[in-house]
C-alpha cells in the first residue's frame, strides 16, 4: 500500500484530501458563445500561474508536507495538529475556491485546466464534508500513529546537509511534544464522546512508543535509532568538513538534551494516556458503524472519500462475495495444475504450512527476502520500456522497515521519493516474521509497492510538468492503489514474471486478498461483524498466514473504508483499458493508454474515466 498519513497521525496536513464524486463545475445557464484558441490559452496560463501561488500558500500550513517533497523551508517547524488548525485549513480552502470561482472563466479553460480546477474544487468539498467526522479518526493507532511516524520521518526524510539543518532537527525533537499533545487532547475529546480505538491499536501504540525510547540515552543498553541517528548525522557533517568534532559534540549535546526533556516526557504521555483508556477499549471489536454515535454517516463518508464512487456499502459487498467466487476458481484450477490432491482449503494449509515456501527467520533469510525483491523490480526496469513513454525518474530502493515500527504480519508499503529524483522512493517490507512472508506472495507485492505499481505512478505524478504542482502531489486512494492492483495483473504480461507457478498462487492470492477486503471492510463497518468473523472469513477463503490475516483485519479496523478502494480502482481501470481496445482495435496502443491513464496525476476514478474517453476521442481523429 501507499504509506497514507491520516487524521490520526501528522497527517492533518500531510496528505491533500481526495475526491469523491463527479465534479460539476458551476458554468451558470448562459448560451455558449464561441472561445478562440488564443482566449482559452490565455485563461488557462492565468489560471495555472493562480494555482501554483495557492499552493504554495497551502504547503506553508505543512512544514513535513515541504520536507518531503526535498524542500527545507519551515525545516525547523512541525505542523499544527490541532483541531483549530484542521479548520483553519478547511476555511482557507473554502476562501481559495470562492476566489477561482469569480475570477475564471470555466468556458475558457482547455481540458487539462478544467481537470485541475474540478480537482481543486472537490479538495475544498472533501475536506468540507469531513469536518462532521473530525472527531472520528483515530488519533493514534498502531498503523499510522504519529509514535512511530514521526521518528521515521526525522530518520529517513530530514537530510542533514549543513549545520543549519541540524539546529532545525533539534527544534523538531523539541517540538514533537507540543504536536503529540495536540493529538492527545484530541484523542481524549473523542474518547470523551465514545469514539476509541480497539484494545490492540491501544496495545500497539505502547509497544512501538515503548521500543521509540528504550535504548540510550533514554535507558541503558545500545543507542535507541533515534539518538543513534542524530549521532550519526553530526558525524556526517564533521566528516564532510562542514564542522568540527568539538561543534558536533556540542550539537549532540543538544539532541540529547531534547530528547530527554521534551522528546521522552511526550512519549510518556502518550503511553500513560493509553493505559489509562485501555480498560474502555474493545477485546473483539466491530466496526465504526456499531461503535461511533454518527457511525453510519462516518462509514459512508469514508467509502465515498476512499473509492470516488458513490456505491453502497451493500453494492461493495455484493461486488465482493462475487469476486471472491470468481478467484477461488482460477485458484482451484493452478491447484489442478500443479498436481495437488487435495481440496482448496487443503492447498490453501499446504501453502501456509511448507517450510518451502517460507524464508529462514533469520538475518539471512531477511537478507535474501530484499535480494529477491530487488531482482524481480530490476527484471521488470528492463520491460517499463515497452509498456509506457512516461518513466520515472526517481530510483527505487527495498528497505526492512525500522525496527521501532515494524510489526508481525503488517503490510508492505511505499514512501514515495522527492520530485527531482534525488531521494530515491522506498518499498518497505515488514521481516520482523519471516512465517508472515512467504515466497509466492514475494513477486506481487514487489510489483505493487514498486514498478509497475507505486514507486511508477508516484514518481510519474510528481515529475509531471504540465499540469499545476498540486496535482503532481494530490492522492486518491482508489486511483493509487486501483494502479498498484492493476499493476500485478499486468506485470502477468511482462516478460519473465510469475515463471513458477507458486509465484502465479501469490498474484492470485493478492488478488483474492482485495477481493476479500471489499467484503470484510463493509461486514466489519456496516453489518456488525466482530474481528474474530471477519478474521475466520477472510482464513476460509485465502491461504494468507494467520498472523497475516489478524494484522490485516486490525488495520481495517481503525481505516475504515480504504480497504475498498484497491479491487474498485482496479476493476475501473480494467474496464477502461477494455474500452479503449474494444473502440480503437488495430489502433489501440498499450503505452498510449498507461501515459493516459498515468499523465494527469492522481485523479478520481470518475475524471480518470473522462480521460480516457478524451484520449480515445483524440486518437480516433488523429487516425481517421
Amino acid at each position: 500500500m501507499r504509506k497514507t498519513l491520516i487524521v490520526s497521525a501528522l497527517a492533518l496536513a500531510l496528505t491533500l484530501s481526495a475526491c469523491d464524486r463527479t465534479p460539476t463545475s458551476d458554468t451558470g445557464a448562459t448560451p455558449a458563445v464561441a472561445v478562440s484558441q488564443a482566449d482559452i490559452a490565455a485563461e488557462t496560463e492565468r489560471l495555472n500561474q493562480w494555482f501554483e501561488k495557492k499552493y504554495e500558500e497551502q504547503l506553508q500550513f505543512s512544514p513535513l508536507q515541504l520536507t518531503f517533497q526535498g524542500r527545507k523551508d519551515l525545516y525547523d517547524q512541525i505542523d499544527d495538529l490541532s483541531e483549530q488548525a484542521q479548520l483553519d485549513q478547511v476555511a482557507w480552502q473554502k476562501a481559495s475556491v470562492e476566489e477561482m470561482e469569480s475570477a475564471f472563466d470555466y468556458a475558457k479553460l482547455n481540458d487539462e485546466a478544467k481537470f485541475s480546477y474540478d480537482l481543486w474544487k472537490l479538495q475544498y468539498e472533501n475536506a468540507r464534508d469531513g469536518v462532521p467526522f473530525m472527531a472520528d479518526g483515530y488519533a493514534f493507532d498502531q498503523m499510522n500513529g504519529a509514535q512511530s511516524f514521526f521518528p521515521t520521518v526525522m530518520i529517513s526524510f530530514h537530510k542533514v546537509e549543513e549545520e543549519s539543518d541540524y539546529t532545525a532537527y533539534v527544534s523538531r525533537l523539541k517540538a514533537s511534544a507540543r504536536a503529540f499533545d495536540q493529538l492527545l487532547e484530541r484523542g481524549r475529546k473523542s474518547a470523551g464522546q465514545g469514539i476509541r480505538p480497539p484494545k490492540f491499536a491501544y496495545e500497539g501504540v505502547i509497544d512501538q512508543s515503548r521500543k521509540v525510547i528504550t535504548g540510550a540515552p533514554f535507558t541503558s543498553g545500545k543507542d535507541s535509532a533515534i539518538w543513534a541517528d542524530a549521532q550519526a548525522k553530526a558525524d556526517e557533517l564533521v566528516k564532510n568538513g562542514k564542522i568540527s568534532a568539538e561543534r558536533a559534540a556540542e550539537l549532540k549535546a543538544e539532541a540529547r538534551k531534547a530528547l530527554l526533556e521534551q522528546f521522552k516526557p511526550a512519549y510518556e504521555r502518550i503511553i500513560a494516556w493509553c493505559q489509562e483508556d485501555l480498560p474502555n477499549a474493545a477485546v473483539n471489536a466491530t466496526g465504526v458503524g456499531s461503535t461511533h454515535p454518527n457511525g453510519k454517516a462516518y462509514y459512508e463518508y469514508q467509502l465515498r472519500q476512499m473509492t470516488t464512487t458513490d456505491m453502497s456499502a451493500e453494492e461493495i459487498h455484493a461486488l465482493g462475495l462475487k469476486e471472491v467466487e470468481r478467484i477461488r476458481g482460477e485458484m482451484t484450477a493452478l491447484k489442478d495444475k500443479v498436481g495437488f490432491e487435495g481440496d482448496l482449503d487443503a492447498f490453501f494449509s499446504f501453502i501456509d504450512s511448507d517450510p518451502q515456501f517460507n524464508f529462514p527467520n533469520t538475518d539471512a533469510g531477511r537478507q535474501a527476502y530484499i535480494d529477491q525483491a530487488t531482482q524481480a523490480i530490476d527484471n521488470i526496469k528492463k520491460e517499463l520500456p515497452n509498456y509506457f513513454g512516461l518513466l520515472p525518474k526517481a530510483d527505487l530502493v527495498v528497505k526492512r522497515v525500522e525496527a521501532f515500527r515494524e510489526q508481525d504480519g503488517a503490510a508492505q508499503h511505499y514512501f514515495p521519493g522527492t520530485p527531482d529524483g534525488s531521494r530515491p522512493g522506498i518499498y518497505y517490507a515488514h521481516l520482523s516474521d519471516m512465517s508472515a512472508m512467504p515466497k509466492p506472495e514475494l513477486e506481487v507485492i514487489a510489483y505493487h509497492e514498486g514498478l509497475p505499481g507505486h514507486h511508477m505512478q508516484i514518481s510519474i505524478a510528481q515529475e509531471l510538468t504540465g499540469v499545476p504542482k498540486f496535482r503532481t502531489q494530490a492522492g486518491f486512494t482508489a486511483y493509487a492503489e486501483g494502479w498498484g492492483l492493476y499493476s500485478e495483473w499486468l506485470a502477468k504480461e511482462m516478460p519473465n514474471t510469475y515463471q513458477d507457478p507458486y509465484s502465479e498462487f501469490g498474484r492470485l492470492s493478492s488478488e483474492m486478498w482485495r477481493a476479500i477486503r471489499l467484503v470484510v471492510d463493509t461486514g466489519l463497518h456496516a453489518k456488525g461483524w466482530t474481528e474474530q468473523q471477519a478474521v475466520e472469513y477472510f482464513d476460509a477463503n485465502s491461504a494468507v498466514p494467520l498472523a497475516a490475516i489478524k494484522s490485516e483485519v486490525q488495520r481495517y479496523l481503525i481505516m475504515p473504508g480504504q480497504a475498498t478502494a484497491y479491487k474498485i480502482g482496479m476493476i475501473r481501470i480494467q474496464e477502461l483499458r477494455r474500452k479503449a481496445e474494444a473502440e480503437l482495435g488495430e489502433k489501440f496502443d498499450i503505452k498510449g493508454f498507461h501515459d493516459t491513464v498515468l499523465g494527469g496525476g492522481a485523479l478520481p476514478l470518475t475524471l480518470l474515466g473522462k480521460r480516457v474517453d478524451q484520449w480515445i476521442a483524440r486518437v480516433k481523429a488523429e487516425q481517421g
